[in-house]
């Protein structure tokens, strides 16, 4: 018998409106404009109940990394849900996928990591962060040292502890957050500036505003610095080449913890397996999550560097953190078939070298656009900024909603992408091909044609 019922868009949406609480959502608007149902998915398209074919150029949010419907992700799933669908990591307990995936993850990893703490999300990860971080410096004798900097406008997960790491306002607005021993510095958002400085300038500046915050709170008391290699839902803000050298001299040079957040950078986005192998940083810890299971189910997890972890099995006692599903059996299972299949198809490597150049050079030609005042894109992550004017780079009143209107016009064109104010990113699954790629641009530039109409006739 199947488990879910067969109904009508207009049932779905009914019900959806009558008992389904969205994330992130304006339940006020939603109630009035009524949900978009998408009801399966194949390649790179999904399709919603009325059996619109839409690209998604956000794999999923930031996840599908492989693509939908990859029978090997399947089949290993089914198969240890027979074997063994669920038991915990507790009371001294594993299980072989949990084992097996923490083996392969240090084989792709950077040699300091060696162990891996799971978790359920990319939320979750960070918040073991927290916990581990400050757990470290106590048992080393400072546990004075227990504050995180962390950057405005950086997105770290929606849990208490992880949306205090992020620098999201809103967000802390509406919670009371962030809790106390999270500071926030400079993100480096050339663009987003003045632009009175250089690129790398301004790459420079930014990465010492941490060293400037470090300074006024005491270098004895900070913990660590959390940073995105490439902020996502920030906007896919790509630090110039200055930034992350100089961040990397500052936490060596006070000897705080780094900490890269690869929880949508992870597994090959940008070309390499780790924004910290794109970007030539060695992290004390790496966050992770989405692209683990390429989305298929969920799984987080952190790296944890041997600084640390050798510190935590000598020195500890009890680590009293963890999760009913740390190290879940089928998700772990998930997880290996997804990775396998991305090391067979040379997924990274493709990305490095094939669709992610050939992606890049048509997302380029967007710049065109007499309403595009930026692009950018590493790997397949891209951006494009939407302007009032193409001269002076001036941004439409915020209050205007561009951004939202064009993804909207893309929508109607077939391509899912996501609007952060102004801003329009894209994040598409690994296996996009060439003409994917092409049928991807082409529906841009029309959504921006549309975008300009409805500016006009406004």
């Amino acid at each position: 018998m199947a488990a879910i019922e067969k109904r009508s868009r207009e049932d779905w949406q009914e019900l959806d409106k009558n008992h389904y609480l969205h994330p992130f959502t304006d339940h006020k608007d939603l109630h009035k404009r009524r949900s978009q149902i998408i009801t399966r998915a194949d390649g790179v398209y999904i399709y919603d109940a009325d059996d619109k074919k839409i690209l998604d150029g956000m794999s999923g949010l930031w996840c599908v990394n492989a693509g939908y419907g990859r029978q090997e992700i399947i089949a290993a799933a089914a198969e240890q849900m027979q074997e063994l669908p669920y038991y915990n990591s507790f009371f001294q307990c594993s299980n072989p996928p949990a084992i097996e995936l923490s083996a392969m993850l240090q084989e792709i990893s950077q040699p300091q990591f060696k162990r891996i703490f799971f978790a359920g999300s990319g939320s979750e990860s960070n918040d073991t962060i927290v916990r581990m971080v400050r757990t470290y410096w106590d048992l080393m004798g400072q546990p004075e040292r227990h504050t995180i900097i962390s950057r405005n406008n950086a997105y770290h997960g929606s849990t208490v502890a992880a949306a205090s790491l992020g620098g999201m306002k809103a967000m802390h607005k509406q919670s009371g957050l962030p809790i106390p021993g999270i500071v926030h510095v400079e993100q480096p958002y050339w663009f987003g500036s003045d632009r009175s400085m250089s690129v790398d300038e301004f790459g420079l500046a930014a990465a010492r505003s941490i060293e400037d915050k470090i300074k006024e709170i005491g270098p004895d008391k900070v913990a660590a610095f959390i940073g995105e290699p490439i902020q996502g839902a920030g906007g896919v803000i790509v630090p110039p080449d200055s930034y992350w050298p100089e961040v990397q001299r500052i936490c060596d040079e006070y000897g705080i913890l780094l900490i890269s957040d690869e929880v949508i950078t992870g597994f090959g986005r940008l070309g390499e397996w780790f924004g910290a192998d794109y970007f030539k940083i060695r992290p004390d810890f790496m966050p992770f999550a989405k692209g683990v299971t390429s989305g298929y189910l969920p799984l987080g997890g952190v790296f944890v560097s041997d600084r640390v972890a050798d510190v935590l099995i000598d020195k500890g006692g009890e680590f009293f953190h963890g999760y009913t599903y740390s190290g879940h059996p089928v998700a772990c299972a998930v997880a290996i078939a997804n990775l396998k299949l991305i090391q067979s198809e040379n997924l990274v490597a493709r990305i490095r070298d094939d669709i992610g150049p050939y992606l890049q050079q048509k997302w380029r030609a967007l710049g065109d656009h007499p309403l595009v005042g930026d692009t950018r894109m590493v790997g397949l992550m891209g951006a494009l900024e939407i302007v009032e004017n193409k001269d002076t780079l001036q941004r439409f009143d915020e209050k205007r909603g561009v951004g939202t209107i064009c993804r909207e016009k893309l929508l109607v064109n077939g391509v899912c992408m996501r609007a952060v104010g102004d801003t329009v990113i894209c994040a598409p699954p690994f296996v996009l091909s060439h003409a994917e790629a092409d049928e991807m641009i082409e529906a841009t530039w029309k959504a921006l044609d549309l975008t300009q109409q409805a500016l006009s006739a406004a």
